[in-house]
């Protein structure tokens, strides 16, 4: 008997091919986990570089810029991230950024690494770049993560890709929001 498998339960369980629910070791494009997405500002407790540590990761503002400093988008629009990095252990912890662990999900499921053009990679907004991926015990600190999409690829789905290789997501509002919004469209004038 043959059995068919429809396209929705295997994304329901995160497969979407063959070939991703194969197991292999692809570290450049790690598969989104089943999990629910979380609200946006919403915190996740995630695993740090090789599995160590615990960092817990927060989006909580989003803007959309045509230009950022100097810098002009490709595609003709940056969405640029606020995120806030814990760490409330005794022991420094590196996160994934610094190997790609954010993902821009676009509404028709492209994803967009971040810093995905010259432009956004060379944002920095002022008062907003804290650190990079390694946070001190007991801190927190925060940050910013560009993405060059298209106008239509507004409102997408922030990826987080932590270091045991889960997929945190969070459902990004397709307007500028969040309580520093102002403040950052500001530092990226």
């Amino acid at each position: 008997m043959r059995h068919i498998i429809k396209a929705s339960a295997l994304a329901a369980v995160g497969c979407l091919s063959l070939t991703a629910c194969s197991g292999g070791d692809d570290e450049s494009n790690p598969q989104p986990s089943p999990r629910t997405a979380l609200k946006f500002g919403q915190t996740a407790d995630t695993a740090g570089v090789g599995g160590k540590g615990t960092v817990q990761i927060t989006p909580d503002t989003v803007v959309y810029v045509d230009k950022a400093g100097a810098e002009t988008p490709d595609h003709g629009l940056f969405a640029v991230v606020r995120v806030e990095a814990g760490n409330r252990s005794k022991s420094p912890v590196t996160t994934t950024v610094g190997k790609g662990g954010f993902r821009w999900k676009t509404p028709d499921g492209n994803t967009v690494k971040a810093g995905n053009s010259k432009g956004a990679g060379s944002i920095a907004a002022v008062g907003f770049s804290e650190g990079g991926p390694d946070i001190s015990p007991g801190t927190y600190q925060v940050d910013t993560v560009a993405f060059d999409i298209t106008a239509a690829e507004k409102g997408g789905t922030l990826v987080y890709v932590d270091g045991d290789g889960v997929a945190f997501r969070w459902k990004i509002p397709s307007t500028s929001s969040g309580s520093t919004a102002t403040a950052l469209k500001s530092a990226l004038q």
